[in-house]
């Protein structure tokens, strides 16, 4: 099956929109994760534990996604798009990823 985050497919025609479609994922991140990423951002650089934990959440995403187009039984989803949110408050964090896209059928 084919995402894309465009409204149309070059040289394929939409034949039927079956609607639009949304996922939505929460995870708390330790505090450990946040001592180590405050660390790295006075010195600088990059966060693996906060990619690796983005990166699954995408794919989850995406997985969630396709299954909902796949019971619609589309064979396309156009227009995706994923929004991430941190929510802090207290000592405790939250990353929120929402998910979206229209399930179409291709020719």
């Amino acid at each position: 099956m084919l995402i894309t985050t465009t409204p149309i497919i070059e040289g394929k025609n939409i034949v039927e929109y079956k609607g639009l479609i949304t996922a939505r994922n929460t995870r708390a991140v330790n505090i450990f994760r946040d001592i180590f990423t405050s660390i790295r951002d006075v010195f600088g650089g990059r966060s693996g534990s906060y990619e690796k934990v983005m990166a699954a959440m995408t794919k989850e995403m995406e997985d969630e996604l396709l299954s909902q187009a796949q019971q619609l039984g589309a064979n396309a989803i156009i227009g995706f798009r994923l929004d991430y949110e941190n929510i802090s408050s207290k000592g405790k964090s939250l990353i929120i990823v929402y998910g979206q896209g229209t399930a179409v059928v291709l020719r």
